[in-house]
């Protein structure tokens, strides 16, 4: 059973539910702080969901043979739970999924905060590599491990966080942040399974922090250049956009751009 958190019917019956994905490491609980009570201020159902093995959710098997099709499957069964399709947000990881979903998926419209790029997440890894040289693919493939990415507040803050995050917030998210295992989801991130864009036909808002560590400026443009569209980079934002003191600025964007559409 997979941990939903779900804030109800919303107060505009017009408006579609929001599907949120979290991203690697993280859980439902990554968009619950702020998100949740934000959206349904504004008339939306909000439901956000922890893929197996994240958060409360367990995993059916061991995470190394999950892929990227069982977290897929995660969403749409949460999706097919709803009563119309929804938009879906995923941030990081959870934007990789997003796009793999929309694939297959009909959806009003998706968002992608901080997305892994369709290229997926070898310069990510590369990247981790050469700040971190006790890092290797050695000790991956022996660990099976990646939770060292973000083991202790200094090295998620480094990940995840704006200098500007208070130290309480960085700690707590340090808390909170789940084992990520080296699985297939990850191999089909790095290589096996990377997203299809021609495929997408939903309309996407991309956004990206300016001080995001994960991914670049110039990898959420491809992204949104990929999909047919203007990236939106944030100021002073770093990686986790849905927990930074800059959250109001995300979410109210998101908002306005799905107020402007007319079938959302």
């Amino acid at each position: 059973m997979l941990e939903v958190i779900d804030t109800g019917p919303g107060s505009d019956p017009a408006k579609p539910p929001l599907l949120f994905v979290h991203g690697a490491w993280h859980g439902a609980w990554c968009w619950e702080r702020y998100f949740l009570g934000f959206f349904a201020d504004q008339g939306y159902r909000c439901v956000a969901v922890s893929l197996r093995g994240h958060g409360n959710s367990p995993a059916p098997r061991r995470m190394q043979f999950c892929s990227m099709v069982d977290l897929v499957d995660d969403v749409a069964s949460v999706a097919a739970g709803l009563p119309r399709p929804p938009v879906v947000i995923g941030h990081s990881m959870g934007g990789f999924v997003v796009q793999k979903y929309l694939e297959s998926h009909d959806a009003p419209a998706g968002v992608l905060l901080a997305s892994v790029p369709p290229r997926g997440i070898a310069r990510f890894l590369l990247h981790r590599f050469r700040l971190h040289p006790w890092l290797t693919p050695a000790t991956l493939a022996r660990t099976r491990s990646l939770r060292a990415i973000g083991a202790t507040p200094e090295l998620a803050r480094e990940a995840f966080f704006s200098r500007s995050a208070p130290d309480a917030d960085v700690a707590d998210c340090t808390a909170r942040l789940c084992e990520e295992y080296v699985g297939k989801h990850i191999l089909d991130m790095l290589l096996f399974n990377l997203p299809r864009p021609r495929r997408v036909r939903t309309p996407l808002l991309v956004m990206g922090g300016e001080h995001d560590e994960c991914f670049t400026q110039k990898e959420v443009r491809a992204t949104a250049a990929a999909y047919r569209t203007e990236a939106e980079i944030v100021p002073g934002m770093g990686h986790d956009m849905m927990l930074e003191p800059g959250w109001p600025a995300v979410a109210e964007r998101i908002h306005a751009w799905l107020s402007a559409r007319d079938h959302v």
